[in-house]
């Protein structure tokens, strides 16, 4: 008997896939669907329909649907820069509809999803405003909604920044921010669209543990303003999915490192703009950054394996490929002097004392950048510059400090060291104080001091000579002296803000010391325990506390007059016992970059040139007994014991001996 269909039951299930066309198929297996919703929407904290391939927000809103978990989801940081990116997504698909609906153009096609094998890749890098709409045009009006219903298009969501401001006989002694977000179906007003200033970026801000330190009494309570960040310009920039977790590292962590004086004096923001033009344009200067990104990763976070050594060297690979091929084509130069530098110079900023990747050293890209220098005439623009209101090419200016200090590592004058004793001779700046914090001035008889180090070394001016040169020069720091000596704390007392020329003095005090050190140390018979050197060294130690410490102070920016100040302290010198406590201050920023290698170098000076003396018996020393234990007890009746003291080891000595091609600035 052939078996008979039950039809109630067949009824039932056709009922059932009309309700949910997913619950089973033509053989009955049954399937399942996420209810968690998409990333995307999970982050907004919004409903999701779960449609696949993208749900129906992610559509209307030209944003990534994702279902599987995401690497940003891992991290609180990430997730709260992806939803930035998010909600700059939002509004720029709005200010489309916006501008379609200005111009007539209601008639536009659904789009299709995005995970489509049909459907275009959709250019999140596009501009911010579309070409054809001016928010800033007078004669547009507002934008409004159409006829159709509320509920058809998903409400805007606007961010509120609420300030409130404390003043005390009119100054300002307190600022507090808050942020509120809610939706809505009104489109958002011209003025919203308006670009945020440069005042409202990277002001840095004395937390209130630093600006007590320097007041001695607590400090306001303040948010500071410095939360802006550079999304929409990071979103022009086109890397790999597995590199923008690198970017984002880059831009959120490691920039705030490279220039902290150019912060300080609030030209941190149009710096950092630079670099991220930079980043979008000049592929070179994108893998170094990548690459340095992954270093700061692996010498902060402490990643290991061989997953961020690959990362490592495969963006230092890739920036030098590319270097090469730009080189090859003899063009934009200008690009490849800035990669060239930033590969020298940011590598100061990131990496432990002990990398063991392979790398090329400093002062062999310095030799490329002197040929691209010297092809942009670069000398002669910053010799063009006669007056303090000229600003000389950046490049230039960064190639300087590098130039200068430079040479001191190597024990050779510096390549441009004519242009700088023009200059000094002109007394015009060449923009070093504003750049790294010490005055034009004191950073040009550094240069000279490094000349005359040259010609000692090679031999080429007599004991006489050498003593000259290092009166005229002593009598020309005196010179650069400010009329006020006195220091103070840089802080502003009232409310804890930076102030640029008094942290700018303070640093100066600091070299030009470091600098008569250096120039005193080149004079025949020159001995550290010498009184003028013991009182050099202290007034560095009496300058430190004017110069505020902690992973937010600016001990990075003394690395070279830390080094010099450094190797020439004896034992008992209060600055040792200053500098570790400014290190334990700073924490695990202490432990990379050109601060970490050069206690790295003290450590090893001081080990050599410290310890042990070795006490010998006059008239004895030839005892073979003596000789196996120099410590122990001498005899009753033995002569009594001298120290030898053990030859000075340059700290220039050390290095070759070790391998360190270090660039302490």
């Amino acid at each position: 008997m052939p078996t008979t269909k039950n039809p109630e039951a067949t009824i039932k299930r056709r009922r059932a896939q009309k309700r949910n066309p997913l619950a089973n198929d033509e053989s009955g297996r049954m399937h399942t669907r996420s209810r968690s919703g998409c990333y995307t929407c999970r982050l907004r904290r919004k409903k999701c329909d779960e449609a696949h391939p993208s749900c129906r927000a992610c559509i209307n809103l030209c944003v990534k649907c994702e279902y599987s978990r995401p690497q940003w989801w891992a991290n609180a940081e990430q997730r709260k820069v992806q939803k930035e990116r998010i909600k700059n997504k939002i509004k720029q698909t709005k200010l489309d509809e916006k501008n379609n609906a200005v111009a007539g153009r209601r008639n536009r096609p659904m789009p299709l999803p995005l995970n489509s094998p049909y459907a275009p890749e959709y250019n999140f890098n596009r501009p911010f405003y579309p070409e054809t709409y001016d928010p800033f045009a007078s004669h547009l009006p507002t934008p409004a909604l159409g006829p159709a219903p509320y509920g058809q298009f998903p409400p805007y969501e606007v961010d509120v920044r609420t300030e409130r401001q404390l003043f005390v006989n009119d100054v300002q002694t307190r600022v507090d921010t808050s942020f509120s977000t809610f939706n809505t179906f009104a489109p958002p007003q011209l003025h919203a669209t308006l670009p945020h200033f440069p005042e409202n970026e990277w002001i840095p801000q004395a937390p209130p543990s630093q600006a007590a330190q320097f007041t001695g009494e607590a400090g306001p309570s303040f948010v500071p303003s410095n939360a802006q960040s550079f999304s929409v310009m990071q979103m022009n920039i086109e890397v790999d999915d597995c590199d923008r977790p690198l970017l984002n590292h880059f831009v959120d962590n490691v920039l705030r490192l490279i220039f902290p004086i150019v912060e300080a004096h609030q030209g941190g923001h149009e710096r950092a703009q630079a670099i991220l033009h930079s980043l979008e344009s000049n592929k070179s200067y994108l893998h170094c950054c990548l690459s340095v990104a992954a270093i700061h990763l692996k010498s902060t976070i402490g990643i290991e394996g061989e997953a961020i050594d690959s990362d490592i060297l495969r963006h230092r690979f890739e920036a030098v490929s590319q270097l090469c091929a730009a080189l090859n084509q003899d063009t934009e130069h200008d690009k490849i002097l800035e990669a060239t530098l930033a590969m020298i110079f940011f590598h100061c900023s990131v990496g432990e004392p002990d990398d063991y990747l392979p790398d090329i050293a400093w002062n062999d890209h310095f030799h490329a950048a002197i040929s691209l220098i010297n092809k942009l005439d670069l000398p002669n623009a910053l010799l063009q510059c006669t007056t303090p209101f000229e600003q000389p090419p950046f490049n230039m200016t960064l190639a300087s400090w590098i130039d200068i200090l430079g040479a001191t590592m190597l024990g050779k004058s510096p390549q441009f060291a004519h242009a700088y004793r023009t200059k000094h001779l002109s007394g015009t700046p060449s923009g070093l104080r504003e750049l790294m914090g010490c005055d034009d001035r004191v950073m040009y008889l550094i240069s000279e001091i490094a000349c005359l180090d040259a010609l000692r070394s090679e031999g080429l001016v007599d004991d006489m000579a050498v003593c000259s040169h290092v009166s005229a020069l002593g009598q020309q720091l005196e010179f650069t002296e400010h009329p006020n000596p006195t220091l103070e704390n840089p802080y502003n007392n009232i409310n804890g803000a930076i102030r640029p020329d008094q942290l700018t003095k303070n640093i100066t005090t600091v070299f030009r010391i470091a600098a008569r050190i250096y120039l005193c140390s080149l004079v025949p018979g020159f001995d550290r325990h010498q009184a003028s050197n013991i009182n050099l060294v202290e007034a560095v130690t009496h300058a430190l506390q004017f110069i505020p410490s902690g992973p937010n102070g600016y001990d990075r920016s003394l690395v070279w007059p830390l080094l010099i100040t450094g190797v020439y302290s004896d034992p008992s010198s209060s600055f040792r016992q200053i500098l570790n406590e400014r290190i334990v201050a700073m924490g695990d920023y202490s432990d990379f970059g050109s601060f970490g290698r050069v206690y790295r170098l003290l450590q090893e000076v001081w080990r050599l040139n410290d310890d042990p003396i070795t006490p010998v018996s006059i008239g004895h020393s030839n005892n073979p007994q003596m000789k196996q234990d120099n410590f122990s007890s001498p005899p009753l009746g033995t002569p009594p014991m001298r120290e030898i003291k053990k030859n000075n080891v340059h700290w220039r000595d050390v290095m070759r001996r070790n391998g360190w091609k270090y660039l302490l600035i």
